[in-house]
């Protein structure tokens, strides 16, 4: 029907139904409209209150759902250590249930209970960090116990707590499924809470709108008079709101007043004029403009072209054409920005992931490959750290227009498909090429962009000291996916840098399998027991007499699958995955175990000296554990040395010295340990706060030459004059020893004195000493009397 149609059938009988029953019956008609319009209107509010309760109640379902499908209650739930999972696991899990909840400020409370009422953890994102389950939570809890369900939800509304929705789960500790009826006593209770402050904040509105009390019942209820609604908020527990009786009152009072003009108005109106102006000025050009909206739609044509009209239809086309074209520019305007980095103006990791995947489906059409060149740049961080953020910017800059001009130049010269560059994050960058390794395109762009950093990366006439490490990986035959042909190419990064940086490194076999060997590594910390696979060895440190002044402890791990794994392998994964405090405080505990008979063999004064972890220290609990542990196993802690890596040493913050300096306070001896092995300056490590420093093996390897001897012999003498005694590593010849002493070295320690050895060979290796010292001590006065 057209748009005039629909005008006479409308109009006509308004005009002349007004005319006759405007005087008799419009009151009468408004005033139930208002009623029901009112009416309705309380319903569909009721109904949004219902809503919104029930989004609440699947949010907290959700919630307790994803942490029990979750690994990170299963990590909890499992271990066995209880500081560990308190400690490592607890903030693990507080990390699940933070990512798990989407708004950061809405009150989120999770509890692990044991029957018949143990709490194992409970977290709730408020300020109060001591925050505990109240005991309202707590009687809920053992009612869900006491009751023969295994799942329940149920919203909480009483006094003493602001009203939760509290979501209650059993889960079998073994199977992380929900337990059979009879085995519920051994279950585990799952209980979330959230708050539902959006409910409650139209709940509370409502009573302000309606100036009556919203009614919450367990059990069904039925509306009240004329103007009053009920709810089912779930299938136990039911609302009801019936408004104030004079609510609808003060909406009729006016009511009158305007049906008299309103029948005033309707009398001056011609029908005929009303027509004529509808189509000559409204219908006609809508209609008009409609035509042409649609073709645009359909696309007909491309741009909404220029109506002519004046007044409110011409403006209303300029608009909507305005709109239209508006709308396009914008569209390419966000779409470009969306995908290009701020800094560098090349394309972000977004556009990298679309375009990527669309470039390995192509190849993949066309039986062809693609590589991916995933570069990092060396040494940005500390050239970010030292010079400032400009000239970290400015550097990040120009190496994304030059390395931009490389490919661009690259792919130009060869004929090929355009290339892809990319920022992904801070200083990594990434190449997406149609080519193949073989044909020499590769290694053209690996070599120029390695060229840009061969004397310092120069930005602002000025060179720096960064480099860069290039990892490749070639579709199809390194990944058949983005994220694979990234996370290899990544490997391939990290192999580049360890081979001395500033070089590249394809993808390979090996690498594969030593990240498959990382990962078994890092399965088997999480499951293995430490006192069946873990032992400790001992390495003597001897003074210029050859007597014994202290012991290394040495971790050695013989794994039933992997064999024996060197710390060098399995200490970076523990960091890196948070599991170095399982493997530090089993280190402590055995070896102050141990230290008595240690003390046995050499002395009460003998010093033992125990490695951790660098990140060890960035928990508090490591010095009450050193407490604890000496306390328990009768040991002095005089007698304990610490030994902390000189590059953490330098790298140690104000924090982190406060922890040292608690250790120091509570009689704890520190050393640097590896000294010489990294970058930093003499003077920082001299200033940190400690009572040894042991050379480096490497250091000591280079400085045991006669010609290094006054460096030697001056380095000794400064670690002497800051109340330091200096420890020589890696001494395996007469020679360094000789060197060693004659530069003023304090103690020695090698293979020459001994290699590692176990507690019950450090014993036998003792008792060889004695024997060799009594032996000789009998020898020399035979051998004076022959004098």
């Amino acid at each position: 029907m057209t748009l005039d149609k629909r005008a006479l059938a409308l109009i006509f009988p308004v005009i002349l139904s007004g005319y006759v029953l405007a005087a008799s019956l419009i009151y009468f008609v408004q005033g139930s409209s208002v009623l029901g319009l009112e009416r309705a209107r309380l319903w569909q509010q009721m109904g949004l209150l219902t809503a919104v309760f029930q989004n609440e109640v699947t949010q907290n379902r959700s919630l307790i759902y994803s942490l029990v499908e979750g690994n990170a209650v299963r990590l909890f739930v499992n271990e066995t250590d209880a500081s560990y999972r308190s400690n490592a696991l607890g903030a693990r899990l507080q990390q699940s249930i933070t990512s798990l909840s989407d708004e950061k400020q809405k009150f989120v409370s999770v509890a692990i209970i044991r029957p018949p009422l143990s709490v194992d953890y409970y977290y709730e994102n408020s300020d109060d960090p001591f925050a505990e389950l109240t005991p309202q939570q707590l009687k809920h809890a053992r009612a869900v116990i006491e009751s023969p369900r295994l799942s329940s939800w149920t919203y909480l509304d009483v006094d003493g707590i602001e009203p939760l929705i509290v979501h209650s789960e059993f889960i079998d500790p073994l199977t992380f499924n929900r337990p059979l009826p009879t085995a519920k006593q051994s279950a585990i209770l799952v209980q979330t809470a959230v708050r539902p402050a959006p409910f409650l904040e139209m709940k509370q509105t409502l009573e302000k709108e309606y100036g009556a009390r919203l009614e919450i019942s367990r059990h069904p209820l039925l509306a009240q008079g004329a103007l009053s609604a009920t709810a089912k908020l779930s299938p136990s527990l039911f609302a009801r709101l019936t408004p104030r009786p004079d609510f609808l009152d003060q909406r009729l009072g006016t009511l009158k007043t305007l049906l008299a003009l309103g029948a005033i108005a309707l009398s001056l109106c011609s029908i005929g004029l009303v027509l004529f102006l509808l189509r000559r000025y409204i219908t006609e050009p809508i209609a008009r403009l409609d035509r042409r909206l649609t073709d645009v739609m359909n696309g007909s044509l491309s741009a909404l072209p220029d109506m002519g009209e004046a007044g409110e239809i011409g403006r209303l086309s300029a608009n909507v054409k305005r709109l239209h074209d508006n709308s396009l520019r914008s569209f390419d305007l966000v779409r470009n920005a969306s995908w290009t980095d701020t800094l560098t103006g090349i394309s972000n990791r977004e556009h990298f992931n679309i375009r990527s995947t669309q470039i390995i489906a192509e190849a993949e059409a066309q039986g062809a490959g693609c590589t991916l060149l995933f570069i990092d740049v060396d040494n940005f961080k500390f050239v970010n750290d030292k010079h400032g953020h400009k000239v970290g910017d400015e550097l990040l800059k120009t190496l994304a227009a030059r390395i931009a001009a490389i490919v661009e130049r690259t792919v130009t010269a060869r004929g090929l498909p355009e290339g892809l560059f990319a920022r992904l994050s801070g200083d990594e960058f990434a190449i997406m090429l149609r080519s193949q390794p073989g044909n020499g395109t590769i290694a053209e762009v690996s070599d120029a962009i390695l060229a840009l950093f061969a004397e310092g990366f120069e930005v602002l006439d000025k060179a720096y000291p960064v480099t860069a490490s290039i990892g490749i990986a070639v579709y199809p035959d390194d990944a058949r996916t983005l994220p694979e042909l990234l996370a290899n190419a990544d490997a391939a990064m990290y192999q580049a840098k360890s081979c001395g940086k500033n070089g590249s490194a394809r993808y390979s076999r090996s690498l594969h399998e030593k990240r498959n060997r990382q990962r078994r590594i890092e399965e088997e910390l999480r499951v293995l027991d430490p006192d069946r696979e873990f032992r400790l060895v001992y390495m003597p440190i001897v003074d210029g007499r050859g007597k014994v002044t202290g012991c290394e402890a040495l971790l050695r791990w013989e794994s039933p699958s992997l064999g024996r794994v060197t710390p060098d392998e399995f200490i970076p994964i523990a960091e890196t995955t948070g599991l170095f405090s399982k493997i530090d405080w089993w280190v402590i505990d055995r070896a102050m175990a141990e230290s008595g008979q240690l003390r046995k063999l050499f002395g009460p004064e003998m010093i033992l000296c125990i490695n951790i972890s660098s990140a060890e220290l960035y928990t508090r609990s490591i010095s009450d554990h050193f407490c604890e542990c000496a306390e328990r196993h009768g040991v002095d802690p005089r007698t304990i040395e610490i030994e902390l890596t000189e590059t953490f040493a330098v790298k140690l913050g104000e924090q982190l010295r406060r922890n040292i300096d608690v250790l120091r306070a509570r009689g704890f001896r520190i050393s640097i340990d590896d000294f010489g092995a990294g970058y930093t300056s003499v003077q920082q490590i001299i200033e940190y706060p400690a009572e040894t420093i042991k050379l480096d093996r490497a250091l000591v390897e280079s400085l045991t030459v006669a010609a290094a001897l006054p460096t030697l012999r001056a380095l000794i003498a400064l670690c002497h004059a800051q109340d330091m005694s200096v420890i020589a590593e890696g001494v395996d010849t007469t020679e360094k020893m000789g060197l060693l002493a004659a530069a003023g070295c304090d103690f020695y320690q090698g293979y020459l004195i001994t290699p590692p050895l176990s507690l019950d060979d450090v014993g036998v290796w003792a008792m060889q000493r004695l024997v060799e010292k009594a032996r000789e001590a009998a020898q020399t006065p035979e051998r004076r009397a022959r004098a």
